[in-house]
């Protein structure tokens, strides 16, 4: 196994149970506690972990992000039923532009069944998980790619976005708050979305329940400048509020507290509210 395999093991470790031991690891992945101590000061340096005594915690700034493919195990099942949600919206022939998130690749996975459609991305995994997809056109950005995030960034990147009028555009985001509007880990990042969202006639957020209420680093757009809002669990009265005053939609899969079945739920049970 090679390091950054283990040290992303490592990782999800500590997203499940927020710490972890020297010794344990050490008995897991079959090496020397030295070895594991390397690794946490890795992470430790990366800002993922806090060493302590005899092992780690999760650094749980939430100005810091996980790797992409540690990402993309997290809330797997809310992630699907978004996409599940999201693909609904697309039409047959439709020019869409996707953003590099854990979110767009569930997307473009629920969406593989369509026949034909234009896909703008700067998403790595985007474009791996559409490789074997014909009838489709899908366009890279270009651009300087961006370590753990499977993703290109820069003013290439911009440039090409730039250069196209999408359907729709279709984003997530670490952070969404009513006064500090939608937010993202790093400016790199946030510059790339801001400029998909003004390439697409339509401009679609697609977040968990999880992403409200919380601020990142970097803000991408106010909350305002989203046509519509796709999420797993119905927000709280005041987003919903919110929503209705400013004339964004919001499509969402069931109420809090509704119970869960492990297939897909029935069409019967997705709400759309529009604010009215």
């Amino acid at each position: 196994m090679l390091a950054v395999e283990r040290r992303n093991l490592i990782l999800e470790k500590l997203q499940n149970e927020r710490k972890v031991v020297v010794g344990e690891l050490s008995t897991l992945f079959d090496v020397s506690e030295e070895t594991i101590r390397r690794d946490l000061d890795k992470l430790e340096r990366d800002g993922l972990a806090v060493k302590s005594y005899g092992g780690a915690v999760l650094n749980e700034n939430t100005g810091m992000d996980m790797p992409f493919n540690v990402r993309k195990k997290r809330n797997m099942k809310a992630k699907q039923e978004i996409a599940s949600l999201v693909a609904g919206l697309v039409q047959e022939g439709e020019h869409i532009i996707v953003d590099p998130s854990t979110t767009a690749v569930a997307v473009v996975k629920a969406l593989k069944s369509r026949k034909k459609l234009t896909v703008v991305t700067s998403s790595i995994e985007v474009l791996i998980e559409l490789s074997d997809v014909s009838g489709w056109e899908v366009i890279c950005t270009g651009g300087t790619l961006r370590e753990n995030y499977l993703t290109l960034v820069g003013s290439r990147a911009a440039d090409v976005i730039s250069s196209f009028q999408a359907d729709k555009a279709i984003l997530s985001c670490k952070g969404v708050d009513l006064e500090r509007g939608v937010t993202d880990a790093h400016e790199s990042l946030s510059q790339i979305k801001h400029t998909m969202l003004k390439s697409a006639r339509q401009r679609i957020l697609a977040v968990d329940h999880t992403k409200f209420g919380n601020v990142a680093f970097s803000r991408i757009c106010e909350l305002s400048e989203i046509d519509m809002v796709v999420t797993d669990i119905r927000p709280q009265q005041k987003w919903m509020d919110y929503f209705a005053e400013k004339g964004i939609q919001c499509l969402y899969d069931r109420e809090e507290g509704q119970k869960q079945t492990d297939d897909f739920p029935e069409k019967g049970t997705e709400c759309l509210h529009d604010g009215t």
